[in-house]
């Protein structure tokens, strides 16, 4: 009879694990003896939180005092760096993801350049409009870097409408416009400056607690970007959770049944991503914190 009885609740065990791969709603709570052993099973909720955020950093331009006087558009006239929350996302983690900690998603930072760059945050030593040794005052070079400007434009445009002669053609056409292009843009940055736009993921992970509704995911910054949850220099991003107050519903064991076993049943809750007043993400997921426990009979076996 006692072997009987280990193996039910071998198989409801197996059972309820599997059916919580598919159903993360339902899992086994407490001790129960099989004929393996002692089986200890601890119900517990691991959120991750997903920020991703963005840093656009512009580098100002040695002319750029000058691109109003010369090509007729406003530039930055000093650097900056701004992030910014994209987006966010939620996800329940299993136990190992849990212990991975803060680990990010991604393999790193996606890096967008908007203008083409030989360096990140630095312009060329050698400047493209330097033909000569000769020393040549700020504006008097500004001046020669514009109307280089020009003069591109209208090549391009000579090329593009054949009066530039009509053997360039083809691959070589291509080649020369590409070239172009490359040159025009290396010194429209001597006036505009450089911008790159970086997009970088980062996870944290929240392990809710009974009874406690929100959580200081961690702190962002337009300037410093993502920072930890006690540096009271940024804003909060806060995880909110709200329980539904009605778990999932189990089929749970009569009075008259004797052999049972310990289940958790998680609360579907409403978690929600807020940073600056304004929501990022919003999910439910299975909190098992806000559960309740209930009996579930034992299989018979025939």
């Amino acid at each position: 009879m006692k072997t009987r009885i280990f193996g039910a609740l071998a198989l409801l065990l197996w059972s309820v694990g599997a059916a919580a791969q598919n159903n993360p709603y339902v899992a086994v709570e407490g001790a129960v003896e099989t004929g393996g052993g002692i089986v200890v099973s601890l119900p517990r909720t691991s959120i991750g939180v997903d920020i991703v955020v963005e840093r656009d950093a512009t580098v100002c331009g040695p002319y750029a005092r000058y691109a109003q006087k010369y090509l007729g558009v406003r530039a930055p006239l000093t650097d900056k760096t701004v992030w910014s929350v994209a987006s966010a996302s939620l996800s329940l983690l299993d136990a190992q993801e849990a212990l991975g900690g803060g680990r990010s998603p991604e393999a790193g930072p996606q890096r967008r350049v908007v203008s083409h760059t030989d360096a990140e945050e630095e312009f060329v030593r050698l400047q493209p409009d330097r033909t000569s040794a000769a020393a040549v005052a700020p504006e008097e070079a500004a001046r020669q870097a514009a109307a280089t400007i020009f003069a591109l434009r209208r090549h391009r445009m000579e090329l593009i409408t054949g009066e530039a002669g009509e053997h360039v053609f083809g691959e070589g056409l291509r080649a020369a416009l590409d070239e172009i292009d490359r040159l025009e843009q290396r010194y429209l940055e001597l006036f505009l400056g450089k911008r790159t736009v970086t997009v970088e993921t980062r996870r944290y992970v929240v392990a809710p607690q009974a009874g406690k509704t929100q959580y200081i995911v961690c702190r962002f910054s337009p300037v410093d970007g993502l920072l930890p949850e006690n540096d009271l220099s940024g804003d909060m991003v806060l995880l909110q959770i709200e329980p539904s107050g009605v778990p999932v519903a189990v089929a749970e064991a009569s009075a008259k049944d004797t052999n049972v076993v310990l289940c958790r049943a998680a609360d579907p809750s409403v978690c929600t991503v807020i940073c600056g007043g304004r929501e990022y993400a919003r999910a439910v997921l299975p909190v098992f914190e806000f559960g309740r426990t209930v009996r579930v009979a034992l299989p018979r076996r025939k």
